[in-house]
């Protein structure tokens, strides 16, 4: 099986040819052979699916697996280090957010190289090079401008990795011509490098599986993690998972989807910004659908509640933990009132989670960790709340579409929002704080498919009337304007803001959207192939 690094590869960062060896690129492909044509076949199935939502069939829970939902089972017990999950921060692998992460007094740091990570090949190899010094408490960091050294505390959060999802590929490395699965890379050298020394330490590796559809592609994961830990030497169930709840379809088959992975799922999250984005998209063909501005859309609404209180149901009935969402508030230098304000928005939040009988949360930021925890050490005692099962749920109450109003401020948001994330994500960076909030590919999702939707269906907004193509190209360009004005003209003529800016109106104005904005968006991303895998 030989593997070459082709030329181009040299700028790389150190320890690259470390990460990138000849046994772990050969682990990597040997995975994508063996388990990449039943992914195919699998995203086909999404394909197939969507077209029947087009044509008006609804999610709905499976006649086929109804005897998963009733018949009694649980899942493995829970590792010790995933007991007290009551706060879990996100960010991609970047070294110095690494450290004050693992440092930040949360119990769970999550290192995404999914939605809050641009997908260059340095950013994904320094990443892994990262999580191997992280894992074995070498990490350390000083930052050029400051001359601040940063190093790990002797006691970090647990770390959990959340790979790409199944729909995206990494063309830097191919196996017989064909890219592999992102998933499959990231995943792969995450565990070929650490999963052993996870294991010497006591510890459990961990992923957070995103943006699942269906049954069988959480059934798929439970294949590919167990053919990992046969190749690795590792007893079954050792790796660890949490599954994000982040679809509308899957919201139908958690119960389905904690049995696929029974002999080793930990819990499943509230993905609640991808799971807009997927309510959107996946009955996107409904004039009855049309959702209104994204600040309205809030969990306290019907549908979102519903999710909720059915994740935290299946999750405990089955015996392991119901994570809530993610609390995007960024601390606002200089503005001590509107920072004390999204405290008060984060307290809000938690409390509902707490009270609704989720174990832990999501945030962003280390600020927002102790925020965050107050609401979970008051009505929390113990480490998470398994004997909490709220009552059944019914199919429609997950589909019930909120009322509110579309505006022209929601309009003008949500182009701001989407132009400035895609632009930052061209230039590498996976997420960005615009307008005191931490935006990434899920919260840029919303705000492609809300105003994909509003053109598509004829949408009034207010004082606008209908949103034809011609007034919205006007929007984008006066959008353009205002960003320009925003950060001054040197920043936006060094920037890649008309690129981004044709792209996310190329993606609204298209009849049949595409599924994620980042398959188009890597066209744009792409640096020369890194490997070739023969045969």
């Amino acid at each position: 099986m030989p593997i070459k690094l082709t030329p181009g590869t040299d700028g790389l960062p150190a320890g690259s040819h470390e990460i990138l060896n000849t046994a772990a690129l050969g682990f990597v492909a040997e995975l994508a052979r063996t388990h990449g044509p039943a992914l195919q076949e699998l995203l086909r199935e999404r394909q197939t699916r969507q077209a029947a939502f087009d044509h008006g069939v609804r999610p709905d829970f499976l006649p086929d697996t109804q005897w998963i939902r009733t018949s009694e089972w649980s899942v493995a017990p829970l590792h010790p280090s995933l007991l007290d999950r009551r706060v879990e921060i996100t960010g991609p692998p970047e070294r110095k957010m690494l450290i004050n992460a693992l440092n930040s007094g949360a119990r769970v740091y999550m290192a995404d190289f999914e939605d809050s990570l641009a997908p260059t090949l340095a950013n994904l190899v320094s990443g892994q090079a990262n999580l191997k010094d992280a894992v074995r408490g070498t990490l350390h960091h000083l930052d050029p401008e400051t001359g601040k050294a940063y190093a790990l505390a002797s006691h970090t959060a647990t770390l959990m990795v959340r790979p790409r999802g199944l729909h995206l590929e990494e063309r830097h490395l191919r196996v017989g011509g064909d890219a592999v699965p992102a998933c499959l890379f990231d995943a792969g050298l995450f565990l070929w490098h650490n999963a052993a020394a996870l294991v010497e330490q006591g510890k459990a590796p961990c992923l957070y599986l995103p943006k699942l559809e269906h049954h069988l592609e959480a059934a798929w994961w439970n294949r590919v993690l167990e053919d990992m830990e046969r190749t690795l030497g590792l007893s079954r169930g050792t790796i660890r998972t949490t599954m994000l709840i982040e679809t509308l379809p899957a919201a139908f088959q958690m119960e389905e989807m904690l049995h696929a992975q029974r002999t080793r799922v930990a819990g499943l999250n509230l993905g609640r910004w991808d799971y807009i984005f997927s309510f959107i998209k996946t009955l996107r063909m409904d004039p009855g659908a049309v959702l209104p501005d994204r600040g309205l859309i809030r969990m306290d609404l019907p549908f979102l509640r519903a999710y909720a209180q059915l994740l935290v149901r299946t999750c405990h009935r089955r015996g392991c933990l119901a994570l809530g969402g993610m609390s995007a508030f960024v601390p606002q230098r200089g503005d001590a009132e509107g920072t004390e304000r999204a405290f008060a928005q984060v307290t809000a939040d938690k409390l509902r989670e707490v009270h609704d009988g989720c174990d832990g949360t999501w945030v962003a930021h280390p600020a927002l960790v102790p925020v965050a925890q107050a609401p979970f050490d008051e009505h929390m005692k113990g480490p998470n709340q398994l004997h909490r099962i709220p009552g059944e749920v019914a199919a429609q109450a997950l589909l019930e579409v909120p009322g509110g109003a579309r505006t022209e401020k929601g309009l003008r948001h949500n182009l701001k929002v989407g132009i400035h994330y895609l632009e930052s994500w061209l230039r590498g960076q996976g997420c960005v704080a615009l307008y005191g909030l931490m935006e990434d590919a899920a919260t840029a999702e919303i705000c492609r498919m809300q105003l994909w939707q509003w053109i598509r269906h004829g949408a009034d907004v207010e004082n606008l009337g209908r949103l034809d193509r011609p007034l919205f190209h006007a929007f984008v360009e006066d959008a353009l304007f205002q960003i320009q004005a925003e950060i001054g003209e040197i920043a936006f003529a060094d920037g890649r803001f008309l690129e981004a800016s044709d792209l996310f109106e190329t993606l609204i104005l298209e009849r049949d959207p595409s599924p994620f904005l980042t398959l188009p968006a890597y066209d744009l991303l792409l640096e020369p192939v890194l490997t070739e895998v023969q045969p």
